[in-house]
């Protein structure tokens, strides 16, 4: 259970410094007040990097030189824990990070589930048609929430990527020639097969808890499923590594003329099906945001079944996108969670049982000294 957190210098928040009892926290203020910065501090806090931006100046103030999120977790039977981000402003766009687990420096790749958060944002009510890039990345939070060595695994593909990318638009600028692949493509297939093992190991334990959660919420809808869709198959008797190798082979010519690696995790996607049927293609609004609810509760179900401890849920002014009835689900499911912040325009927005049983905490804006947060526990 996460009980307390402190910022510094993070978007909108001059200061601020609140302690967590259980339950629901209810985050509510005007549009632009901070109620996602605060949430997205918590994300931070557990992958080490922002569910929002890939740019961690964006999260520095813009007057600050620099951000900092403290934030601390107790669990019973376990030492507390202390997680603290500090990024350090270094030009218009670039910085520093220091991340400290316990007051020991360490890597981000370290954080991998420390602090256990599932999100649910606006911006993933687009997951069933929106961007693969969306739906891979939903997928690598959570790998990187199950398998321990799975943010270390992700990283090395992409460094590796990186390198690879830069080699192939060298040789089509013919500063390099095309012989020099050769150890980069090994490196490829290593660390690109060890993510696409664990990406499929991970959707394969999540199959079971998805079409019980969809059951739950729209039983009369369809059969739920998320697949794997990849531009690198393994053919009868092939393992991924085998699949990867054999297909960079046979994209070599292509790849050095466009200078870009075409195959591999990074091109790879997710298809939400019900009943087979690829959603994207004929699903209304109505039954993608029940599939994307249903992802949701299933990887709840998921991460809690793995050790028995539920992760803390973040909810950002998604219950306007439900209608009365998931909204209902929804409720019943965080009544029933140890830890969960919900964000909101009006509390009048929001179910009255969720009401009932939550803390409320106004976020008032000011530009001048900084959003500050109004409720039980604010310092």
């Amino acid at each position: 259970m996460l009980t307390s957190i402190s910022l510094a210098g993070f978007r909108g928040y001059v200061a601020l410094a609140a302690t967590f009892g259980p339950g629901a926290h209810l985050v509510w203020g005007p549009n632009a007040a901070g109620k996602t910065s605060l949430l997205e501090a918590l994300v931070v806090c557990a992958r080490g990097s922002s569910h929002r931006t890939v740019t961690d100046a964006e999260l520095i103030r813009w007057d600050a030189p620099f951000a900092r999120v403290d934030t601390r977790r107790e669990l019973p039977g376990l030492d507390p824990l202390e997680l603290d981000v500090t990024l350090v402003r270094e030009g218009p766009a670039g910085g520093r990070k220091r991340i400290r687990v316990n007051g020991v420096p360490r890597r981000a790749t370290a954080l991998a589930g420390l602090l256990r958060v599932v999100v649910f944002a606006p911006e993933e009510m687009l997951l069933v048609a929106g961007p693969p890039s969306l739906r891979r990345g939903v997928l690598d939070a959570l790998a990187a929430q199950r398998i321990p060595a799975y943010a270390v695994d992700l990283a090395a593909y992409g460094r590796v990527l990186g390198q690879r990318n830069a080699l192939l638009r060298a040789i089509r600028e013919e500063r390099a020639t095309p012989d020099q692949l050769s150890p980069w493509d090994a490196k490829l297939v290593e660390s690109g097969a060890t993510v696409l093992d664990a990406r499929h190991r991970v959707l394969g334990e999540l199959a079971g808890p998805l079409v019980a959660a969809h059951a739950e919420i729209a039983s009369d809808d369809g059969s739920l499923a998320v697949t794997y869709e990849s531009n690198v198959m393994p053919a009868g008797g092939e393992t991924s590594r085998d699949a990867l190798a054999r297909r960079l082979a046979e994209t070599a010519e292509k790849e050095a003329w466009g200078g870009t690696t075409l195959v591999g995790p990074h091109r790879d996607d997710l298809a939400f099906r019900l009943d087979g049927r690829d959603m994207a293609t004929f699903a209304s609004r109505g039954q993608q945001r029940t599939a994307i609810l249903a992802l949701k509760l299933a990887e709840l179900d998921l991460l809690t079944a793995h050790d028995g401890r539920p992760p803390l849920l973040l909810l950002d002014d998604v219950f306007s996108e439900l209608d009365p009835a998931r909204r209902s689900h929804l409720v019943r499911r965080i009544a029933g969670l140890p830890q969960a912040f919900v964000t909101t325009t009006t509390l009048d927005d929001l179910d009255p049982a969720l009401r009932a049983i939550g803390a409320a905490w106004e976020v008032v804006p000011d530009a001048a000294l900084g959003a500050r947060l109004v409720g039980p526990r604010a310092g």
